[in-house]
């Protein structure tokens, strides 16, 4: 089992800059992939970015270039640093994760891959 933490929302302005915060504890001791989804009022959830533990990363098309995934391997953090924010920003973001082995190499964005979910943390941009 893992517990995930995400931290780090807000409301900004367009064009600002928010930097998201996933924290994992528990079974931390085995490999697992994260990533970052967000789910805005009356749509789906859609996957946003993920790592797994090789430095394999991956970014939605919706914000590469603005966005960019890392993660700290020693810390079990995962980071989400987005920048030129936009209205079509605002949603709840979560933070998830799959795996368990001694590694997990994979970065999908399809969120029925992902087992262990944080509660989400609320990114409002205004324009």
């Amino acid at each position: 089992q893992v517990q995930l933490v995400a931290s780090g929302g807000g409301s900004v302005q367009a064009g600002g800059s928010l930097r998201l915060s996933c924290a994992a504890s528990g079974d931390t001791g085995r490999g697992f992939c994260m990533g970052w989804f967000r789910q805005a009022l009356g749509k789906e959830r859609e996957g946003v970015a993920s790592a797994d533990t090789a430095g394999g990363t991956s970014v939605a098309d919706s914000v590469k270039g603005r966005f960019t995934v890392s993660r700290d391997n020693g810390k079990n953090i995962l980071f989400l640093q987005m920048n030129s924010l936009k209205p079509e920003d605002t949603a709840m973001y979560y933070c998830a994760a799959y795996g368990g082995g001694a590694n997990c190499y994979g970065t999908t964005l399809d969120r029925r891959v992902y087992s262990y979910w944080g509660q989400g943390t609320q990114v409002t941009v205004s324009s």
